[in-house]
């Protein structure tokens, strides 16, 4: 049995009074909710089911149930009144709970009815179905959350069998697909609803027939999804792993756990990986990596700003963070960059903190811990100070890596990166040919210069040369470089502080050799 409806059938048997169910398939989630009501060998008791909306109660599931006011505050009058098992869907409820205004005496009559229903003889449920789940405070602790799961694989299959069977008769046609076809097209459309996965199965059909384009329009309905969220960033791949410069040790940990997460990989007694965190001075490859994992794995890459998530409503962050978490569960295997995580979870736990923020980073944490989908989270911080110490503890991430100021060999590889991406114009390279005696005098003068400094000054010795219209030359590099306080300078202070923090907590993520074997984990 799935985990939601083990999950509403258990607080149904234990008469939970509230429960809300975050979705957007109305439609699908109402009629799960009456097989389970119906369920004997679930609830116990079988109830029937009811519904309300601002556009008046439609009733049982064959017929009107009593009074069908379009006055809510009625409606649960009769709720509470009612002698029978007996299940409540409530739609629009967060009409009642915006911005704007806040209807206390729908609160009240809900706290009432709460207290009615708790000794209730006959088990009745209330069950809000939103959206957008935003409760106000006084009614926080008083109802029961449950994210309603997308569709699964067999879901998906029968829809795609349902697609092909009304095309083939609507156009008179025999649309034939291989199984393996097939399961690759209800693989992609895994993560979609059942409506946005039937509109790309459609559209893919008009397109080429489900052929070869199929896959790849299902994706980008995915995309499109990611996008009206508003809660993930679709981050597009192309940069390549050679294309960082530098980082050695994180390269090799991560080049050896590619197809971790496959069936040939679980079969062989790997687990996939369930991430890293990586802190360090700011401008030295963090978020570079993020990307070029990616396209390593040749996964799909989200973004999530933790940011993002608050809201001014009880309920709208922990909603979020679920529906954030349902949401990369669903497209994995993925992986999930999570940018300067600091931010999101800095002072969790401290006077301040009226619970909301404790209660979500609980949720984060239990996640990191258990979750079984192949979602490899990419944490990037650059002040550690503001990270809660659980977040660091064994089990939440496999290593926690430490992004060090590039050495005089990674300052090299990342100069002639850059100078390489820039040297496309025949007339400046045969000018300047980017010797290796250049690249060893360049990266000899820029000891303490992290790689975002290192990029600048190559971009503002190009800058000189374009402004008078002339080749590049190596002075003018050497000029970008003088003029630069590195922030090894600026920040040593702080730098020094992380050094010594990281020396005993995590492993540095450049060098190589025997460093390199350590972290790949080789090493006694």
């Amino acid at each position: 049995m799935d985990t939601f409806k083990q999950s509403l059938a258990n607080r149904m048997r234990a008469n939970f009074p509230f429960i809300c169910i975050s979705t957007w398939e109305e439609k699908r989630a109402f009629d799960t909710i009456v097989r389970i009501a119906r369920d004997r060998l679930l609830v116990g008791t079988e109830r029937y089911v009811y519904e309300w909306s601002l556009l008046a109660a439609s009733g049982d599931y064959e017929r009107c149930a009593g009074d069908c006011s379009k006055d809510l505050l009625n409606y649960l009058n009769y709720i509470k009144d009612f002698q029978w098992p007996a299940v409540f869907v409530i739609y629009d409820i967060q009409a009642f709970f915006n911005s704007n205004k806040v209807d206390y005496e729908v609160i009240r009559r809900l706290k009432e009815a709460q207290l009615k229903l708790k000794r209730a003889k006959e088990p009745i449920n209330i069950i809000f179905l939103s959206s957008t789940v935003t409760f106000p405070r006084e009614l926080e602790k008083d109802i029961s959350f449950i994210d309603f799961q997308l569709p699964a694989a067999n879901e998906i299959g029968q829809l795609l069998e349902r697609t092909i069977r009304a095309n083939d008769e609507r156009t008179g046609t025999e649309t034939f697909l291989a199984a393996e076809d097939k399961d690759r097209l209800v693989q992609a459309a895994l993560g979609l609803t059942l409506d946005e996965a039937e509109n790309a199965f459609a559209l893919a059909m008009v397109r080429d027939g489900l052929g070869n384009d199929g896959v790849d329009l299902i994706l980008e309905e995915k995309k499109q999804m990611i996008k009206r969220s508003n809660l993930l960033e679709y981050i597009g791949g192309g940069l390549k792993l050679d294309e960082v410069g530098g980082l050695d040790n994180l390269k090799l940990w991560l080049s050896k756990r590619s197809n971790s997460w496959t069936e040939q990989a679980h079969a062989y007694g790997i687990s996939a990986p369930k991430g890293v965190l990586l802190t360090g001075v700011p401008g030295c490859g963090k978020s570079l990596i993020a990307k070029a994992v990616s396209s390593l794995w040749k996964l799909p890459l989200l973004r999530l700003d933790v940011g993002k998530l608050f809201g001014m409503w009880i309920g709208t962050y922990e909603s979020n963070m679920r529906s954030a978490i349902q949401m990369a569960e669903a497209i994995a295997p993925c992986v999930l960059w999570i940018d300067e995580i600091e931010k999101g979870f800095r002072g969790v736990g401290s006077s301040g903190d009226s619970g909301t923020a404790s209660r979500v980073f609980g949720t984060f944490l239990t996640w990191m811990q258990e979750k079984t989908k192949m979602v490899f989270v990419i944490a990037t911080a650059n002040d550690i100070s503001g990270l809660p110490p659980e977040l660091m503890r064994k089990g939440r991430f496999d290593e926690i890596f430490f992004v060090d100021l590039p050495n005089r060999e990674e300052r090299a590889q990342i100069l002639r990166l850059h100078l390489k991406k820039r040297l496309t114009d025949p007339y400046v390279s045969q000018h300047f040919k980017m010797t290796d005696e250049d690249i060893r005098t360049m990266a000899d003068r820029t000891e303490g210069f992290s790689g975002a400094e290192l990029e600048q000054a190559v971009l503002s010795g190009f800058f000189e040369a374009f402004a008078h219209r002339r080749p590049v030359y190596l002075y003018d590099f050497m000029a970008a470089i003088r003029a630069t306080v590195p922030l090894s300078v600026t920040q040593s202070e702080q730098i020094a502080a992380l050094r010594e923090w990281a020396a005993v907590r995590a492993i540095p993520a450049i060098g190589a050799g025997k460093s390199a074997e350590k972290a790949a984990g080789l090493s006694s």
